[in-house]
């Protein structure tokens, strides 16, 4: 069943791939895409700073290229003047001198291939510095329709790409252009004849090596896209094993990985196909201008118009001649390939950054006053309306606890008071000023955030807690590890506080890394503090420590609560019920239990009837 698929899908992209390639039926990308002049413009102006280190690399090159050329003369020299005149002094001299063309020429070879390594090294490490630090500033919502491969592959194969495109499109381009001049100058002052025959070959050369480029790379292409989406696909059958077991799935997922695969073979099969010719045309190319040299250098040399000293020097010129023109024509495709990878890397570095500070901003004050909500209303860029003319006054110091259903936008409401995002419509205040005048640098360290999806690096415990402070002393974490009722379970640990927790946290307990985010929390000593679920989904015992670890956190700080356990909030300053992103009650646990309201409702829920009277 399955060769039968691959063959299909086989002949789709083989009659996309005669039609020239320019488009799969996966939709994937032009085999020679052409970004537009301005990225290459923008590329040119961001490399000025690598001026003189470009500049150093070329005449390196050009030096080495015009030593590797002394060989040959040298050659011809020998056999016509000084083997004839049996002088063995001078072919000693010129034995010697010739040593030290070479080794002078592979002194220059070796000085150039380091600077264009530390080349690309800089401008890896500055373009790689820049993408990362945009991406730490886009919008999330952005963040999130990339995803986190989207981002790998931009910081690594896109800018490795980008990196040595310097070298590809200026440098090494550039020398081999001038070392064919220079070859095919040397070649016309040898013989012109025969130099005008060899002049005649060299687009057959070229036709062969575009050949190569246009018809087989993106052969390779489309395979190194079908690898990675078979290899995802390994990732998330094997992330997901139980329940393909569990739904008796083996056998699909193995038809559907060996069909990938036969495509993948297909396609291989092909481009070694065209390789083969290629090298077949290279095999037949080479000895066949070989013998015509000889040939009909030979003639010209019977008839007095050439020598044999000038025939060899010319086959050697002619062969060195080749290598250049293949680089050239090699490196036009790495070049359309890596200004692709530029063209994604400059769009990204176009686009906005998240909430950029407006021209007069100021520093957040000191302390929390008073938070107000004015006519607050937001939507996500992708969705429709999600928080409607939300009204509402914040006492700073105070804890406000936001409950209502699944989707009302109570985790919206504390996102826009983290100022992960901005309102729709509407300001929100900060003793009276707008959040948007104040720089948001500034404003995010009066913030600190518990999140129910605790959030640990893969580091030890006393690094994670440390995150919200990478200034604070010894002391200073382990106090706030005491606070946090961290220090109870650490002692039991051999490594105590060195303790490695493991990606995102996954050795420790949900309790006990609910604990650290929350010591992490406590050392940042925030104003404002969100709890986005902190006690939902764990044991008695952990809630236990929790709250207590809370009880020491939530005093003195202007607090948002979001919790779908009412028990847990009823002695919250203020209740604010959501329902469809609109606000539909405010108040204390007692004033709203008075009412015959949604909150009340939601309370007989989840404790009955008799809730609701006491």
């Amino acid at each position: 069943m399955q060769p039968r698929r691959s063959r299909l899908e086989f002949r789709e992209f083989l009659a996309a791939w005669r039609r020239g390639g320019s488009r799969t039926p996966q939709g994937d990308e032009p085999a020679c895409p052409r970004p537009g002049r301005r990225h290459v413009r923008r590329y040119l102006r961001w490399l000025r700073p690598f001026v003189p280190q470009i500049g150093l690399a070329f005449v390196l090159g050009l030096l080495a290229a015009g030593l590797s050329l002394v060989l040959p003369r040298a050659t011809m020299y020998i056999i016509d003047v000084v083997l004839p005149q049996r002088n063995g002094r001078l072919l000693h001299l010129l034995g010697l001198g010739l040593l030290g063309v070479i080794l002078l020429q592979q002194l220059f070879d070796l000085l150039r291939n380091w600077s264009i390594a530390r080349l690309n090294a800089r401008v890896l490490v500055r373009l790689r510095r820049q993408l990362y630090g945009h991406l730490l500033r886009l919008p999330l919502h952005r963040l999130g329709q990339m995803r986190t491969g989207g981002i790998t592959s931009r910081l690594s194969g896109d800018i490795d790409a980008v990196s040595g495109l310097v070298q590809m499109a200026i440098l090494t381009p550039g020398v081999a252009i001038a070392k064919v001049v220079m070859t095919v100058a040397i070649l016309f002052a040898i013989n012109w004849r025969m130099a005008l025959g060899a002049v005649m070959l060299l687009p057959l050369l070229i036709a062969l090596n575009l050949f190569y480029v246009r018809r087989i790379r993106p052969i390779y292409r489309s395979i190194r896209r079908d690898r990675a989406e078979i290899d995802g696909r390994v990732v998330e059958t094997f992330g997901g094993i139980r329940v393909v077991r569990a739904f008796g799935r083996e056998r699909t997922e193995l038809r559907r990985y060996m069909t990938a695969h036969h495509a993948v073979v297909r396609k291989q099969l092909l481009a070694r196909w065209m390789e083969f010719c290629v090298w077949a045309g290279w095999g037949l190319f080479i000895p066949l201008v070989a013998l015509l040299i000889v040939w009909f250098g030979g003639t010209l040399v019977l008839a007095g118009q050439a020598t044999i000293g000038g025939i060899i020097a010319f086959q050697m010129y002619l062969m060195m001649l080749l290598m250049p023109v293949a680089t050239i024509v090699r490196s036009y495709g790495e070049v359309q390939q890596s200004l692709a990878a530029l063209e994604r890397v400059f769009d990204l570095l176009s686009e906005p950054v998240d909430l950029p500070d407006r021209p007069g901003a100021v520093e957040a004050p000191p302390r929390v006053e008073r938070i107000e909500f004015d006519r607050v209303s937001f939507a996500y860029p992708d969705r429709g309306p999600v928080l409607r003319e939300i009204t509402l006054s914040v006492p700073g110091g105070s804890t406000v606890a936001l409950v209502g259903p699944s989707g009302s936008g109570k985790t919206t409401l504390t996102h826009l008071v983290a100022r992960f995002y901005d309102p729709t419509t509407g300001a929100i205040r900060l003793n009276g000023r707008d959040l948007r005048e104040i720089r948001l640098a500034s404003y995010r360290r009066l913030i600190g955030l518990v999140q129910q999806d605790t959030f640990l690096f893969d580091g030890t415990i006393a690094e994670n807690i440390a995150y919200a402070r990478p200034d604070a002393s010894r002391e200073e974490v382990l106090s706030a590890a005491r606070r946090a009722h961290v220090d109870e379970f650490v002692r039991r640990l051999p490594e105590g506080y060195e303790t490695r927790v493991g990606e995102r946290g996954l050795k420790l307990s949900g309790g006990q890394a609910q604990r650290v985010a929350i010591a992490r929390a406590i050392l940042a000593d925030p104003q404002i503090l969100i709890l986005d679920e902190a006690t939902s989904n764990l044991d008695s015992e952990s809630e236990r420590y929790i709250q207590q670890s809370l009880a020491e956190l939530l005093t003195g700080r202007t607090t948002f609560i979001i919790a779908h356990r009412l028990s847990t909030i009823q002695h919250a300053d203020l209740i604010v019920v959501l329902d469809a992103g609109r606000l539909v009650e405010v108040g204390t646990h007692e004033a709203l239990m008075l009412r015959d309201g949604r909150y009340r409702q939601m309370v007989e829920q989840q404790f009955g009837p008799a809730a609701g009277v006491r």
